[in-house]
């Protein structure tokens, strides 16, 4: 088995694009894109120039516990389909020189000592590391620089 990508989940950015509230109980702030990396966290690709896209708080945390991090994402206004899982980085990733990758166990809660800035080249295979854990039930990869959630990697 090998990690796969994994973009938000398509009943999520629906009921965004829909009106839903954010994790802090916000409408999402609507905005047009310049065309200058606007990633839609759903589809794994740029919104393009002229687009509306959604400003949101995402918390990718079934329920509210200490671990639960929440962070600001991009997502297109209008609905687009899901990036299709896969073992492959999602080309989007590929512009950045690195990634903050982090363990989580069943519990949702982080695992300490697997948090890592992860070269972009090399995040595949450290996700197949750390996946071979018995106490890492799934992975976040978040900016290094923003620490805003990017995806969720888990074995498939």
């Amino acid at each position: 088995m090998k990690p796969l990508f994994k973009a938000i989940p398509t009943e999520t950015a629906r009921a965004l694009q829909a009106g839903a509230a954010d994790a802090y109980g916000l409408p999402p702030e609507r905005r047009i894109s310049d065309g200058d990396r606007v990633p839609c966290r759903h589809c794994l690709r740029d919104v393009a120039a002229g687009d509306a896209y959604l400003i949101l708080a995402y918390r990718p945390f079934p329920a509210l516990q200490p671990y639960a991090e929440t962070g600001p994402i991009f997502l297109h206004a209008e609905a687009c389909a899901r990036a299709e899982e896969s073992d492959l980085l999602p080309e989007l990733f590929g512009r950045t020189s690195d990634y903050l990758v982090r363990g989580y166990g069943a519990d949702d809660r982080i695992v300490y000592g697997t948090g890592a800035v992860v070269p972009t080249p090399a995040i595949a295979d450290r996700a197949a590391e750390l996946l071979a854990r018995d106490d890492v039930a799934y992975l976040h990869m978040r900016s290094a620089k923003n620490n805003c959630y990017q995806c969720r990697i888990e074995l498939g």
